[in-house]
Order: C-alpha cells, then structure tokens, then sequence
C-alpha cells in the first residue's frame, strides 16, 4: 500500500483514482488506514452484502469470505482496459501500473 501513497502524485498526473475495495467492515478499514497514518485515497467496504462487489467482478472467494487482491484500470468511459488477479500474498507493484497507464 505504501507505494501507492508514494507514488500518489503520479497516478493523478495520469488522471488516474485509486480505489480500494475490501470486504472489511468501515470500522476496520478506518483503523487500518489509521494505523498506516492515513491514505491519499478512498478505502471501500464491500462489506453488506457481502462481496457483492467482488462477486460481480469474479474475484470473490467464497470460502476465505474476502476478495482476491486484484486491481483493475477502468477509463473515463468505465470500460476496464486492464485487470490482474494477484497471487495470495502478493502485494501489486504501483510503478508495474504507472507503466501499464502509460501505455493505454
């Protein structure tokens, strides 16, 4: 998550938002972002209904209740122009997305 805060500028220059979506409640996403000094960046619950969000993106697992870390870039039009399903434990790289901007 850092390197999105730190690479935060970048991705604006770009007209690019940052949107987080987890299936964590409010409350625990407000003191994770507390506890990581706060983020440039809105933190979404998909909480209730749970998943449904990440269900209608298929990147839900039912049986862990949480969506699979993923990220899509979706242009002004909202057309999804680029999507990747991370690895359990595998943490996005913002500079692999700026390049990935760069070239849509």
């Amino acid at each position: 998550m850092s390197g999105f805060r730190e690479n935060y500028a970048q991705f604006k220059a770009l007209d690019v938002e940052i949107l987080q979506l987890s299936a964590d409640t409010v409350p625990s996403l407000k003191a994770w972002a507390e506890q990581l000094g706060g983020l440039p960046f809105p933190l979404l619950s998909d909480y209730w209904p749970h998943g449904a969000a990440g269900k209608a993106y298929g990147i839900f697992n039912e049986e862990r209740g949480m969506d699979a870390r993923s990220v899509f870039l979706v242009d002004a039009q909202g057309v999804i122009r680029h999507s990747h399903v991370y690895a359990q434990g595998t943490i996005p790289e913002s500079k692999d997305l700026l390049e990935r901007l760069k070239a849509i």
